[in-house]
């Protein structure tokens, strides 16, 4: 895995949203579109914010949920309600295509089995996505993929629910769909994530975040979450 350590949480935002532009931009170069996945938390919102002044093919481009609470529509539990915020009062964005994970439905099983098919339609099968941003969790989670969670067996499936975890049921991507991406983005900032950062740059297995592939994945971390980590040559 490969890593920037970067000032501060903007820093880190600003420099995953050219990141994410210039995947996009090269992808839809090559494949005539681009297919990616956000996570939840604070930074991937500035994070989008600032991908919104990037130049981007906004109509190539389809953008999926990595992971969402089980909550009504516009709670702010919900990760779709501020990725929508996050990217709202640009008419560019129009043409976006946002796939959003459907957990207001009755039957969350058949939910999930619809969202993969949603990834095929867009992604191959399997479908393999350009690129996946992911975070982590003070507790070594990526994605809804926690401690402990019978989700983290799953390798037949590319969505599945998972949880609960910190009060909601959730619906997540799984390991095998997280393990085809061209590329891997993890955003991780902040003192509290300090601890874990060690551990996913040393493939630690017994965290669900270092059981993830990472010969395609980036690590841009703030020098807040970087403080435990040995000085680099």
């Amino acid at each position: 895995m490969d890593i920037e350590v970067l000032p501060d949480a903007g820093a880190v935002a600003r420099r995953a949203a050219a990141l994410i532009a210039a995947e996009a931009r090269a992808a839809v170069a090559a494949r005539g579109g681009f297919v990616f996945a956000v996570s939840g938390g604070s930074t991937p919102w500035v994070m989008l914010r600032a991908l919104a002044a990037e130049q981007v093919p906004w109509e190539s481009v389809h953008l999926f949920q990595v992971d969402e609470r089980v909550a009504p529509p516009g709670h702010d539990d919900r990760n779709l309600t501020h990725v929508r915020q996050s990217l709202a009062g640009d008419p560019r964005l129009a043409r976006l295509d946002v796939r959003a994970m459907p957990v207001e439905d009755a039957d969350l099983g058949a939910a999930a089995a619809r969202y993969a098919e949603a990834l095929r339609s867009v992604a191959g099968s399997p479908p393999t996505l350009d690129l996946i941003h992911l975070g982590l969790g003070a507790d070594g989670h990526t994605a809804s993929l926690v401690p402990g969670d019978p989700v983290l067996q799953v390798a037949d499936a590319d969505v599945a629910l998972a949880g609960p975890y910190q009060g909601r049921q959730r619906m997540t991507l799984t390991y095998p769909v997280l393990d085809r991406a061209r590329r891997l983005l993890w955003v991780v900032t902040g003192a509290g994530k300090a601890a874990v950062v060690p551990r996913l740059l040393a493939g630690d297995g017994s965290i669900p975040a270092g059981r993830v592939r990472a010969d395609r994945a980036l690590l841009l971390v703030d020098a807040a979450a970087a403080s435990a980590l040995a000085p680099r040559p």
